[in-house]
C-alpha cells in the first residue's frame, strides 16, 4: 500500500493518482450482502432491491430521468457506452431508460448514435414525419391516455429537441476537448468515458453511467489488473487515472460540489487467492466510493476483519447506498410510483443514509 493525501488512509500501489484526491473521496469499505452472481448482484446495487420475478424494479437512473422529465435537448439519463442488465426503466414506462451512445468513446470513429436524421432524410422530410406521427398520437389519445403515453410524448418531444440542438450535440462530441485533456483523462474505454460523462454533466444530463468491463478475474489477477503489458490491458492504471483526473477536473470547473460521482462494482472478491492465481466473487465485503455532491471527503467509513472477510464495523446494504444516491440527488427514496395495473410501490421500501457519509 501507499500513504494517500489523507494520513491515516492508504491505498493500493496501483493507485497513486486516486491517493493524492482521497481528500475529496469517502471511501465505504463494508459493503455488504448475499448475491454472488453477476446479474443479481448487478440488479441489487443498480435498483437498491433484491430480484424477484414479481416486479421489475427501475434502476436509479431511470428514476431521476422521471423526477428530471424532459425539458432539456439533452437526454436526463445516458449510459456509455452500452446498456447493461438492469440499467432499464422496469416498471417505469420505458421512455425513462437510459439513451446508450452506442460505441466505445475510445475507439477511432467513436460516433454516438442517434443524433442525426438517417441518411438522405431532409429537415423537411423529418417535419412531414413528425406531423403524421403527432396525428397517430392524436387519434391514439382519444382511446388511451395514462402515465405511459405521456412519458412516450414527452420523450419523443425531447428526441426531437436533441436532433435540432447543435449545443445538446456538441456536449457528446468529444473532438472538442484538446489532446491534452483526453490524454489526460487515459485513452482507454473508461477514461473516455468519464471525459464524455464530465461533458454531458456539464451541460446538463442528470444521471450519466460509465460502464467499465474486464474485471471479472478468476485468473492470473496480479498479472491482468495492474499491468498493460498483459491480457486485463491495465484495468488498475487506467482506473486510477480516469476517476482522479475526473474528479480533479470536476473541482477546478466549480462541478464537484454539485457533482455525485460513485465508484462501485457489484461485490467484491474473495479474500484469498484460487488455485488459478486469481479472486472469485465475494459478496459479503466490498466497496462503494463517493465523492462530491455533499460528500463529506478525506474519510473511510466501515472496516472488515483483518481477512477482509466480513465487515466488523458500519455495514452498508445495496439499499442504503441506493438511499443515500436519491437523498444526494434531490430525491425522496420513499415516494410512491404507480406500476402497471394500479399498484402504488416505492422508490425503495428499505434502506437508510450511510452513516457519516455527509
Amino acid at each position: 500500500t501507499i500513504p494517500t493525501a489523507v494520513p491515516a488512509v492508504r491505498l493500493s500501489e496501483h493507485l497513486p493518482l486516486t491517493a493524492k484526491v482521497m481528500g475529496d473521496i469517502a471511501l465505504v469499505r463494508s459493503l455488504t450482502h448475499e448475491l454472488g452472481n453477476h446479474n443479481t448482484g448487478r440488479h441489487y446495487l443498480m435498483t437498491g432491491h433484491r430480484p424477484t420475478p414479481v416486479v421489475a424494479y427501475p434502476s436509479l437512473g431511470s428514476v431521476l430521468a422521471k423526477e428530471s422529465g424532459f425539458g432539456r435537448a439533452l437526454p436526463p439519463y445516458v449510459i456509455v457506452p452500452q446498456a447493461i442488465e438492469y440499467s432499464q426503466a422496469g416498471y417505469l414506462p420505458g421512455a425513462y431508460g437510459p439513451f446508450a451512445v452506442g460505441g466505445d468513446p475510445s475507439k477511432p470513429g467513436f460516433r454516438v448514435r442517434d443524433l442525426n436524421a438517417p441518411l438522405g432524410v431532409s429537415i423537411d422530410v423529418e417535419a412531414r414525419r413528425r406531423n403524421v406521427l403527432t396525428a397517430l398520437d392524436d387519434f391514439s389519445r382519444e382511446v388511451e391516455e395514462g402515465p405511459a403515453t405521456l412519458a412516450r410524448d414527452a420523450f419523443y418531444e425531447q428526441a426531437y429537441k436533441l436532433l435540432g440542438s447543435p449545443a445538446a450535440k456538441s456536449a457528446f462530441d468529444l473532438k472538442k476537448e484538446s489532446g491534452a485533456v483526453r490524454n489526460r483523462y487515459g485513452r482507454k474505454s473508461i477514461g473516455q468515458g468519464c471525459l464524455l460523462a464530465r461533458r454531458l454533466v456539464e451541460a446538463g444530463t442528470r444521471f450519466v453511467t460509465v460502464v467499465d468491463r474486464g474485471w471479472d478475474t478468476h485468473v492470473d489477477i496480479a498479472r491482468n489488473l495492474p499491468d498493460a503489458r498483459f491480457r486485463g490491458s491495465g484495468k488498475l492504471p487506467a482506473l486510477d487515472r480516469a476517476y482522479a483526473t475526473l474528479l480533479t477536473d470536476l473541482r477546478e470547473r466549480g462541478l464537484l460540489d454539485s457533482t455525485l460521482v460513485v465508484l462501485m462494482g457489484e461485490f467484491g472478491r474473495t479474500p484469498k487467492i484460487n488455485n488459478r492465481a486469481g479472486r472469485d466473487h465475494w459478496p459479503r465485503a466490498g466497496f462503494v466510493s463517493f465523492a462530491g455532491g455533499g460528500v463529506k471527503g478525506g474519510q473511510v467509513i466501515g472496516a472488515t476483519d483483518a481477512h477482509g472477510e466480513v465487515p466488523t464495523d458500519t455495514p452498508v446494504r445495496p439499499e442504503d447506498v441506493a438511499h443515500t444516491m436519491l437523498k444526494l440527488l434531490g430525491v425522496d427514496p420513499h415516494k410512491e410510483y404507480i406500476a402497471p395495473g394500479g399498484r402504488p410501490l416505492k422508490i425503495l421500501d428499505k434502506g437508510g443514509m450511510i452513516p457519516g457519509l455527509v
